[in-house]
């Protein structure tokens, strides 16, 4: 997944909007973790994100790196997971189709699925019971096919 330019440029302007009313600074290292998030494919947690970000500036530290993946959750630019592997994985949010996972309890591997049918009977429910989504996850645990069949 490439990152075009004006998609980049509304991720920038969304955090620096967050953190000037947060009374706080769009400091390089807060910048350049947003970049390093912004091209990393897939899903990224905490600790992978600080790895790719010290391979371009030495100086950045572990605590930068988490506060900043927390303040990119709150302004709505990073989608926190949990996969049930005690890691908390991130994934871009803003701009991006919601979907769903499926997880292996066994081995880890995660599928993204997004099915309208489930997301229509979800507002049904919703509706029947006077009830607004503002968001919503849904991850389903259980084997992949490859550990069904015992080859993992």
């Amino acid at each position: 997944m490439k990152v075009d330019k004006d998609f980049k440029s509304r991720e920038h302007q969304v955090f620096s909007k967050y953190l000037k009313e947060k009374d706080l600074k769009l400091t390089a290292q807060r910048e350049l973790i947003l970049d390093t998030f912004l091209r990393h494919h897939g899903h990224i947690s905490a600790e992978e994100l600080f790895q790719k970000s010290r391979e371009k500036q030495e100086h950045v530290g572990f605590a930068t790196v988490y506060r900043t993946l927390k303040h990119l959750t709150q302004c709505g630019l990073a989608r926190e997971l949990d996969f049930g592997d005690g890691r908390i994985q991130y994934e871009p949010e803003l701009g991006h189709q919601h979907h769903d996972h499926m997880i292996c309890t066994k081995c880890g591997t995660y599928i993204e699925f997004l099915n309208p049918q489930i997301e229509e009977l979800q507002e049904q429910v919703s509706r029947g019971h006077g009830f607004k989504i503002t968001s919503h996850r849904m991850q389903l645990y259980g084997l992949c096919r490859k550990c069904q069949k015992g080859k993992k």
